[in-house]
């Protein structure tokens, strides 16, 4: 079983979440702990929250007041609700919340059955419940509880297989719903300090993020467009608007949580951690596919970009086992871009490194024409699609996203952007 701690500001943001998957089918209240059930079992986020504030002191001193806990049985390991539920209470007790309000929500939106726990940290009289060497004293009652329940332990499970999404599928349909079991579990789950490195995330499940800014009449604004990427990282179909998906996908959320997540990051030294696992794979390996298959073995996935030429251009280091995303540079200058472009070139007519000739390359910060207008209702203003060059691909994008001006004139605003390199992006795992 696999034990993951996140500590967060937002409460009400925690209870939705879970709550969300319950009001779409994909997950189940297990188990509460001070809080009042419905006489019609019908949880909902507002009227759950009050029962929460009622164990909280009217003033917290704390920046993070809020547990959010998942636990993960291996897939072989069966376990019915009852048992789930159990396994819940009793890492809260050990753990040191049995006095405090929680949540037991059973997730079932992923090819394993796993749970989520939400909680608070502030006792009633504004202490906060002890947290010293919490992940040590995690790591002990996850190994008691794999031992009182006969669960394969951490250990023996395969690194970094416990939060695997299904990726986004084209043709499976419904893709608003496949995009939001993506990006809302691993926008929870995951640090990431850059929406670089946020997008190397998605881009494993077949999703990419884009920044869209300009000005009209004088006014600046800002958003994000999701979209779905096929196997080679190409765009397809019309993007989303972030707005879709609540405020907590949408850019400034992220460009705060890439704050909490620096802080994060550097309180737990997992940058240290990755880069000894990266360092070590990279010393025993010739070849980037051996590279790529000896990390992935270890929980990592790397995500080397390449322009039209084939250079690597960027590189990116999504850590499972962390839960942590990170750039080549900020593991230091011997895993930046250039150094692996200039280690694997050497032996770049090597059979291992032979790349589909089906692969196309992509502008990474520009969208291939849409074939449909955003959707409306968000923070990224309104379409004019006709306007618009099918040759320019930012063009387009651009086009798609300016505002609607009043009018006979209908005049579209310039935006300025600068001309980026042709780059490779998408799954490549």
């Amino acid at each position: 079983m696999v034990a993951k701690i996140s500590h967060g500001s937002n409460l009400y943001g925690a209870l939705s979440y879970n709550q969300e998957k319950v009001d779409e089918g994909l997950g189940r209240v297990l188990a509460t702990h001070l809080v009042i059930e419905p006489a019609d079992g019908a949880f909902n986020t507002a009227a759950c929250m009050q029962d929460f504030e009622r164990f909280m002191p009217s003033h917290i001193t704390t920046r993070k007041p809020v547990i959010h806990v998942s636990l993960n049985p291996h897939p072989d390991d069966k376990l019915t609700d009852e048992q789930l539920t159990e396994i819940g209470q009793k890492y809260m007790e050990r753990l040191g919340y049995g006095n405090q309000p929680y949540m037991i929500f059973k997730h079932e939106d992923i090819d394993r059955q796993h749970i989520h726990i939400v909680s608070t940290r502030v006792r009633p009289d504004g202490t906060l419940v002890p947290d010293s060497f919490e992940k040590d004293r995690s790591n002990k009652i996850r190994r008691e509880l794999e031992e009182e329940y006969n669960l394969i332990p951490a250990k023996g499970q395969k690194q970094g297989e416990a939060w695997q999404l299904t990726p986004v599928d084209m043709a499976q349909g419904n893709l608003k719903k496949q995009v939001t079991n993506v990006i809302q579990p691993l926008a929870q789950m995951y640090r990431f300090q850059t929406l670089g490195e946020y997008r190397a995330l998605l881009s494993l499940y077949n999703v990419g993020v884009e920044e869209v800014k300009g000005e009209n009449n004088g006014k600046p604004y800002r958003g994000l467009v999701y979209s779905v990427l096929d196997g080679e990282g190409n765009r397809i179909g019309k993007p989303l608007k972030s707005s879709l998906f609540g405020k907590t996908l949408g850019i400034e959320a992220l460009e705060k949580q890439f704050g909490t997540s620096k802080e994060a990051i550097k309180a737990d030294g997992v940058t240290a951690h990755t880069r000894a696992v990266v360092a070590d794979t990279l010393a025993t390996t010739r070849t980037e596919s051996e590279f790529r298959a000896a990390l992935q073995k270890k929980g990592i996935n790397p995500v080397l970009r390449r322009n039209a030429e084939g250079r690597i251009v960027g590189a990116t280091f999504i850590d499972h086992n962390e839960r942590a995303v990170l750039n080549g540079s900020r593991l230091g200058k011997e895993f930046s871009a250039n150094v692996l472009n200039e280690r694997f070139s050497d032996i770049s007519h090597s059979e291992d490194l032979q790349r589909p000739q089906t692969a196309q390359t992509i502008e990474q910060d520009n969208f291939r024409t849409p074939s449909a207008p955003i959707p409306s209702g968000s923070g990224v203003p309104e379409a004019e699609p006709q306007t618009h060059r099918s040759d320019d691909p930012m063009g387009s994008i651009l086009s798609l996203l300016t505002p609607e001006t009043q009018g006979q004139d209908n005049k579209q605003p310039t935006i300025k952007r600068k001309k980026k390199r042709k780059r490779r992006y998408g799954r490549q795992i």
